[in-house]
This record gives structure tokens, sequence and C-alpha cells, in this order.
């Protein structure tokens, strides 16, 4: 019985990981796009620095489904 709590809280904090995740990133590509409309010329120097939150963004979620399902 206690193993299955472990695995249900280990699912559960994974899963709030994974939901924290893809709002952030959604969030980032939504600003994005929205920069990119008001100033066109500037879309590299945006879609460079969203692509690196991006990334930090998904270190994070990966590291903490890792941690949650050892733990």
């Amino acid at each position: 019985m206690e193993t299955q709590a472990a695995i249900s809280l280990a699912s559960i904090g994974a899963g709030l990981a994974v939901i924290g995740a893809g709002l952030g990133i959604g969030r980032i590509g939504g600003s994005a796009m929205d920069a990119i409309a008001r100033q066109p010329e500037a879309a590299g120097k945006i879609q460079l620095a969203m692509l690196i939150a991006a990334v930090l963004i998904e270190g994070v979620a990966l590291f903490a489904v890792v941690v949650a399902l050892i733990a």
C-alpha cells in the first residue's frame, strides 16, 4: 500500500512539473510572437532569447520529473 501511494504522489509531482513547463513555454512563445509582431526587425534576437528560455525551462522540468520519480 505504501508503494502505491509513493507512485501516485510521484506521478502527480511529475505531472505538475510537465504542466508548469508547458504553461511557461506557451507563455514565452506567445510573448515572443507579440514582440515579433511589434518589431519584426528584431525577430532573430527575440527568437534566440525565446529558445534559450525554453531550453532552460525544459531542463528544469526534466530535472523535476526525475526527482519526482526517484524520490
